[in-house]
């Protein structure tokens, strides 16, 4: 079926030709997913929050071998070290990276050096203070994040409220985000408004994805009750982050208490990444890259997870979705 999604102003700024947009979901949105993604008409963010420089600039480049479609970076300043953070600012600025989107803390300074860079900046909130704040600041577009999504989770509105009161508050474009799944769930976020719909966990069931294929199958067989948020994954992040993950030994209590006092011997090491240890009750999610316990780490997943039924190719996954939304739309 052929995709009758009209572009918004907001696919105007981005550059693609689809409203639907990959979520810049760390460790898992690379180069592989953000080329798949973007070449079948949406536009992707790579998730580089915490990466070192000489990954961001590998990643980037692997994109634009791969294809001449504008792209994105995401980057989480409150999550980062402050001489990281620059070194990755700095870095986007001089590969010249057309989209920068920044969660959660607005950080008004990474904005304007974004901006007069040329750089277009668009903030994910979750309320309509943090909207505000984003607009205040100089960013150019939103996307409003639902209580519903996957991974860290800003404000606690559904979507649906969320997205009417950040839009009866600013002029900018916004994109809807959070428990996003189907081609209803695009439709639906279209007409209430929103300019572009955004998919994480959607997006983490394909093949091209840096997921672990442990976290795929799990999201596969999820259903939405099989989710909570949590603030047990909290190491590497600002206290009081909760996150969305799927119901694990970590959530049930069995390993012990997250905020408890740390060993003598130090932090509980479960897995390891290319020498990097990977500590219990840490925010990294099981990739492809790494090897442990994934039941125990962090498995993201938005409530949007039981319309995940299989995994696939995700240019099949993004064509599927926009065709779904269009007949819906005509509906």
């Amino acid at each position: 079926m052929p995709d009758t999604l009209h572009p918004t102003a907001l696919c105007q700024l981005l550059g693609c030709r689809l409203p639907i947009v990959l979520a810049g979901m760390g460790g898992v949105a690379r180069s592989e997913l953000v080329t798949a993604v973007t070449e079948a008409g949406a536009f992707g963010f790579l998730g580089m929050v915490r990466e070192p420089p000489a990954l961001i600039e590998r990643e980037v480049a692997q994109v634009r071998a791969r294809t001449q479609a504008p792209f994105g970076v995401n980057l989480i300043p409150a999550a980062t070290p402050a001489p990281l953070l620059r070194e990755q600012i700095a870095l986007c600025i001089t590969l010249r990276v057309p989209v920068v989107c920044l969660f959660w803390d607005v950080d008004r300074a990474v904005v304007e050096r974004l901006r007069e860079a040329g750089i277009t900046v668009v903030c994910q909130v979750g309320s309509v203070a943090d909207a505000l704040a984003a607009q205040d600041a100089g960013a150019q577009a939103l996307i409003a994040q639902g209580v519903e999504a996957g991974g860290h989770v800003r404000g606690r509105q559904p979507l649906d409220a969320l997205l009417a009161d950040v839009l009866a508050a600013t002029p900018l474009p916004v994109a809807a985000a959070g428990g996003l799944a189907d081609g209803r769930d695009v439709a639906r976020a279209l007409a209430l408004g929103a300019q572009a719909a955004v998919l994480g966990t959607a997006l983490i069931a394909t093949h091209e994805s840096f997921a672990h294929d442990y976290h795929k199958r799990r999201l596969v067989a999820a259903r939405a009750s099989d989710t909570l948020l949590t603030e047990d994954f909290h190491v590497n992040w600002p206290p009081h982050a909760a996150v969305r993950v799927l119901r694990n030994s970590v959530t049930r209590g069995e390993r012990g208490d997250p905020f408890g006092p740390a060993p003598a011997a130090g932090r509980t090491v479960i897995g390891e990444e290319e020498g990097r240890p990977i500590h219990l009750f840490s925010t990294d999610s099981p990739l492809r890259s790494m090897t442990g316990d994934f039941e125990a780490m962090a498995l993201y997943a938005g409530r949007g997870v039981d319309r995940i039924t299989d995994l696939e190719p995700a240019a099949d996954c993004v064509r599927r979705i926009a065709a779904e939304a269009a007949a819906y739309a005509g509906s």
